[in-house]
């Protein structure tokens, strides 16, 4: 039933494996990409994976730093392998805990692991109960409500309201019952209680009273009487003249101090209530010898969730990531001096820089210069929803790559909206006259490739292609129209594009405005990609544009939302209206603002 069962350390080391019989290939592949798309992306807050016909299931323990991963095949519908997982953890945890504890990477590879009868045992046990746990039966007629129903119940009254059956007797039983029930202490309980604790006097010295009287309000103002002044001045004579000097030191003492004084029963209630215990408490929920579990930073969570909503962050990524964090500082030992909340918010915000900082780092110099030695030109492509700054910021990136050094042509494949072939003629004079053609051998840096309006954008942007390879142009920058995620075909239009014409980069457009709808956006534009292409490999989104970043202040949430949906990094940020105002993104930086109160 399992293809495979593997249990390795977070540094990478395999303490032990299990392949199924039957099994040739290696699951070194499968559980490669779960390290690389799940754990090292910090997207663990759902603990299975799809990876091509396998589903994979891990567990990550956090006290030993291990992972246990199990794979099977996805077709299959295997219901224990939860549980199953599970009491591995638990046998492997028991049975090698003073070997997990030692520190040391050459330790781990040095000792060898024998786990394989346990193992066996463990999955029989596991694929028995399974078998033995049949359908559900269902219930008989007498099992039911309907049946416990009478036909006097049933039956409805001229008022609307369903008959009741008389009470007489019944009801006086219930009240002698509810007046007996009242009576919750015995005269030996209180007794006890009185020992005990002095404060219980003032509790049970009036029984009958439920209320508090209404004081009466005096007629007229009436003289303060101060508690312990005294009535006379005789009462306010405190001077050793009256001999009884000790004794009044001791009353003075016992009043002050009755605690340490007389009545050690009022002692034992303070400390119960928590005087005493209560620092103690203090410092031994500081000191580092608790494991954290999921009850314990459930309000944290909470309010972190909600602090990542409000800085723009979409409901469901700031759900998961919430859920992520849980998992990875489940039954992990607190350090020393530390609060719940200060290790959620670090753990919280090391998965930020994490997610932030993806798998695939996309450097445009370096891969034009490597398109230059191919002696080809480079193809970006730019798509988005409407308005959000495609065409203002293509203009930035080209004035970028001419200050590198590059040339070019921008292909116009925007034959939809009214004035966008007039507004990239107007960015091209603008750079030129920036630039101008006399300073790099009498040719302009940046050329327009423009056919009109109506026209099919993928065969524009394949006669773009061409013509930038017959004039050895370094870049080719493609302007395709907005297109809103549910519009079935404009969204097909694009697809075909990218499928006849295959950029080197695709880049995803968006503003830093939207909560909720960049999930939407994102998820519709790779899924349409993916659909209309016609190769196994579909081109998605390789990558995404920021812009209007200068609105927001420290509302940065959409950065986290698109970078966490896609897995692609953000490879420009708007700033601005000049072409200046491009800058990359600073991953500290954004966590920063957003993690501020």
């Amino acid at each position: 039933m399992l293809d495979f069962f593997t249990i390795f350390s977070k540094g990478g080391i395999v303490l032990w494996c299990f392949q199924g019989a039957g099994v040739t290939e290696s699951f070194t592949g499968p559980v490669n990409a779960l390290i690389r798309s799940v754990i090292l992306q910090e997207r663990s807050g759902n603990n299975s994976y799809t990876h091509e016909a396998l589903s994979l299931k891990y567990k990550l323990d956090n006290e030993f730093e291990l992972i246990f991963v199990v794979g099977f095949q996805k077709i299959l519908t295997l219901t224990y392998v939860d549980k199953f997982i599970d009491d591995v953890q638990l046998h492997f945890r028991d049975r090698y805990k003073n070997e997990l504890e030692q520190k040391g990477a050459l330790k781990h590879l040095n000792f060898n692991y024998e786990f394989e009868d346990d193992f066996t045992m463990l999955l029989r046990e596991a694929e028995d109960s399974s078998k033995a746990r049949g359908p559900a039966s269902m219930r008989t007629f007498k099992q039911s409500e309907k049946s416990q129903k009478t036909v006097k119940s049933m039956i409805e009254v001229k008022g609307g309201d369903k008959a009741k059956e008389p009470v007489g007797k019944k009801n006086k039983n219930t009240k002698k019952e509810g007046e007996c029930s009242k009576k919750v202490l015995s005269v030996p309980q209180l007794k006890l209680y009185l020992i005990h604790f002095d404060v219980l006097i003032l509790i049970f010295c009036h029984p009958t009273h439920s209320k508090s009287p209404k004081p009466q309000k005096p007629r007229k103002k009436q003289m303060r009487v101060w508690d312990m002044g005294g009535s006379s001045t005789k009462d306010l004579d405190h001077s050793y003249k009256n001999g009884n000097s000790n004794g009044d030191e001791q009353n003075m003492e016992a009043q002050i101090n009755p605690v340490c004084g007389r009545s050690p029963s009022v002692q034992s209630y303070y400390v119960s209530c928590g005087g005493i215990g209560g620092m103690f408490g203090m410092l031994k929920g500081l000191v580092g010898s608790k494991s954290l579990t999921r009850a314990d930073m459930e309000s944290v969570l909470d309010k972190m969730r909600d602090h990542l909503i409000a800085k723009n962050v979409a409901a469901e990524i700031a759900s998961q990531l919430c859920d992520s964090v849980a998992k990875k500082l489940e039954g992990k030992v607190m350090g020393t001096f530390t609060t719940v909340a200060s290790t959620v918010k670090q753990a919280l915000q090391d998965s930020l820089v994490q997610i932030l900082q993806p798998k695939r780092r996309v450097d445009i110099l370096r891969d034009v210069m490597e398109a230059q030695n191919q002696r080809r030109p480079f193809v970006i492509t730019f798509c988005g929803v409407n308005g959000v700054g495609k065409s203002t910021n293509l203009a930035k990136i080209s004035f970028w790559l001419i200050e590198n050094g590059f040339s070019v042509l921008i292909a116009a494949c925007d034959t939809f909206r009214a004035g966008a072939v007039e507004q990239l003629r107007t960015h091209q004079r603008r750079l030129n006259s920036l630039h101008p053609p006399e300073q790099h051998g009498g040719r302009p840096v940046v050329q327009l490739y423009e056919k009109g309006y109506g026209k099919d954008a993928a065969g524009i942007a394949m006669e773009a292609i061409a013509y930038a390879r017959n004039q050895a142009f370094d870049v080719v920058l493609v302007d395709t129209a907005g297109r809103m995620q549910d519009n079935a075909p404009l969204m097909t239009a694009l697809a075909k594009l990218i499928a006849v014409n295959m950029p080197d980069l695709v880049l995803f457009v968006g503003e830093a405005l939207v909560g909720n709808e960049a999930v939407d956006q994102l998820v519709k534009f790779n899924q349409a990609l993916a659909d209309h292409s016609m190769t196994d490999k579909p081109r998605l989104i390789d990558g995404i544009v920021l812009t209007k970043f200068d609105t927001i202040d420290d509302k940065v949430g959409a950065a986290i939302s698109m970078t966490y949906i896609t897995g692609q990094p953000i490879v420009f940020v708007g700033t601005g209206q000049t072409y200046n105002d491009l800058r990359s993104l600073n991953a500290r930086a954004v966590v920063s603002a957003l993690m501020k109160a």
